[in-house]
């Protein structure tokens, strides 16, 4: 599944438009998790299990979409936007990563 940021894509036309898709993921971090963080940001570390935490919470957002998409019957998204969103938790933070964008159907340009 093609997503893009922009609203046209290079080489093709919009056929059809099938609406907005979404796809949402949440990551918890436990406490300890928390307390071992805080303490590498402080001595100027990065915290690798966040990154891999996020970027798989991103994965699973863009698929969840790309799947809402392709029941819809389309080829590409486009418009693609990412939040990322803090909810907060009384041990820990649940993160919640979501993302919009219409999904359409193409042809190749003549």
């Amino acid at each position: 599944m093609l997503m893009l940021t922009s609203q046209t894509i290079d080489g093709k036309r919009i056929s059809r438009y099938h609406g907005i898709v979404t796809g949402d993921a949440l990551i918890g971090a436990n406490i300890y998790k928390d307390i071992f963080s805080g303490v590498r940001d402080v001595v100027g570390g990065r915290t690798s299990a966040y990154e891999r935490e996020l970027a798989r919470a991103r994965e699973l957002a863009l698929s969840s979409m790309a799947s809402a998409a392709e029941r819809l019957g389309a080829d590409a998204i486009i418009g693609v936007r990412l939040d990322y969103h803090n909810l907060g938790g009384t041990m820990g933070n649940t993160i919640l990563v979501s993302t919009t964008g219409t999904a359409v159907s193409t042809e190749d340009e003549e």
